[in-house]
């Protein structure tokens, strides 16, 4: 039946554009209806938000997680491997210690922000991301929460450093390096690049979960996911 509408639809119409608006308007195949499309999106973004950003909030989410920990910016791993080569292993261990553990204080930040935007998930949106790539769900969430959760994670992350004594050793660190004879000084923006790497871990993480809920049926734990994800199986 819907072949037979669409063929005369071609005869009737004569704008590709006018085409597509009365071909967007047939109901999904499946019986799943706008209203449960969107909500089962929300879950599985929701899913992802409470069982692994949560993670990455408590001590060592981020430190010993490898998948997202935090590392020396490069202008700063030269900086790392000298210390490490003039006996000062410990001081380099602290000092990438407390990079981290800023970005788990910075996570515990993200969740209501991640929650606005999960609430405003349409059906548009929903069929969009349902038929898009593995990470399409992140994508639409970093596209609604990057600029914000910036915003939030950036003083969050500047307090703790102060909190932590990073400002100190950080200091010390920088000022022993910058002394040795010959070398390039360094002055880097921590703050700023801890907040970048602790945004790009957050929507790591959410991928993970997402992708898990795409391919692999036993991840859908719920009817509502099991009725929708099953749309893009």
């Amino acid at each position: 039946m819907k072949k037979i509408l669409i063929c005369l639809l071609v005869i009737w119409t004569t704008s590709c554009d006018e085409l597509q608006n009365v071909v967007n308007t047939i109901p999904d195949p499946g019986g799943v209806s706008e209203q449960t499309m969107a909500n089962g999106l929300r879950e599985a973004l929701e899913f992802g938000i409470d069982k692994q950003v949560s993670k990455l909030t408590q001590k060592d989410g981020f430190y010993k997680n490898e998948y997202v920990k935090i590392l020396l910016p490069e202008e700063l791993r030269k900086v790392d491997q000298t210390l490490r080569d003039i006996g000062l292993a410990s001081l380099a261990d602290e000092g990438l210690k407390i990079l981290n553990r800023a970005a788990e204080d910075a996570v515990k930040e993200a969740t209501p922000i991640f929650v606005d935007a999960v609430a405003d998930i349409n059906f548009t949106d929903a069929k969009n991301i349902l038929l898009g790539a593995d990470n399409a769900a992140t994508t639409y969430l970093r596209s609604k929460t990057r600029n914000p959760l910036y915003t939030k994670f950036h003083p969050v992350i500047n307090d703790s450093f102060e909190k932590v004594g990073a400002n100190e050793i950080w200091g010390n660190i920088i000022t022993t390096y910058n002394s040795i004879p010959l070398v390039n000084k360094v002055n880097p923006d921590l703050t700023d690049y801890v907040t970048q790497e602790a945004l790009k871990g957050v929507y790591k993480m959410i991928a993970v979960e997402e992708k898990q809920i795409r391919t692999k049926v036993s991840s859908r734990t719920t009817l509502l996911l099991k009725e929708v994800f099953a749309l893009q199986d």
